[in-house]
């Protein structure tokens, strides 16, 4: 086994490579408006840390959000790209997974991303492998009795410390614990998703309304 896994659903940009047993390599840059222009370098830094080609790899895993529109298609259609030239699987997982699976808990927690419009993503876990809700979008305040108490990791839990004060690293999701957590359900015999983007709200971009119209002379 060799994984590739990626993630652009959050400002991080990130990359690791798995032989089944370990992360290889890695690399993790945090720019929001660059995610196009980071990843491709991104996967040739990871390969020749690694002393790899890429038609070495077996696999792909990319994370799935969720995340906004933008940054995360980026993820996705690179590895749909590199799945459909390699004739390798595409796996997805869930973007808030792979930060729960980074962190260092033994009790029940929150991982929270930032959504934007004051919003978060988010979900609750009770381990770092196993997830007891169903990711949303919600004001971090419309969620405070339900994660009252519970230590928070994630960009979400910084930015709003009113919902969440016990915020505790990490911050940024890592395409290594992406990878090893990929890893580890295979090699159980679990079947990952399918490479499918989770959108829990429309995008931002809208149709502008009321525009002019130009009528060609």
């Amino acid at each position: 086994m060799l994984l590739l896994a990626l993630d652009t659903a959050t400002p991080a940009v990130t990359v690791a490579l798995h032989d089944g047993s370990s992360v290889v390599a890695a690399s993790s840059q945090v720019d929001a408006r660059r995610h196009g222009e980071l990843l491709l370098p991104a996967v040739d830094r990871v390969l020749a840390e690694a002393g790899v080609r890429l038609d070495a790899v077996t696999g792909i895993v990319v994370g799935v959000g969720p995340g906004p529109y933008t940054g995360l298609r980026v993820g996705l259609m690179t590895a749909d790209t590199f799945g459909l030239a390699l004739g390798v699987p595409v796996h997805g997982l869930c973007t808030l997974d792979a930060l729960a699976y980074g962190a260092e808990f033994d009790g029940p927690f929150v991982v929270a991303t930032d959504a934007r419009r004051k919003e978060v993503y988010w979900a609750r876990y009770e381990d770092p492998r196993t997830r007891v809700t169903e990711p949303a979008v919600d004001r971090p305040a419309d969620i405070a009795e339900q994660v009252a108490g519970l230590p928070a990791v994630g960009a979400g839990a910084v930015l709003y410390p009113d919902t969440f004060p016990d915020a505790r690293a990490p911050e940024n999701v890592s395409a290594a614990a992406l990878a090893s957590l990929a890893a580890e359900k295979l090699a159980a015999g679990e079947e990952l998703d399918a490479p499918r983007p989770l959108y829990l709200r429309r995008p931002d971009a809208q149709v502008p309304k009321n525009y002019k119209v130009v009528t060609p002379k």
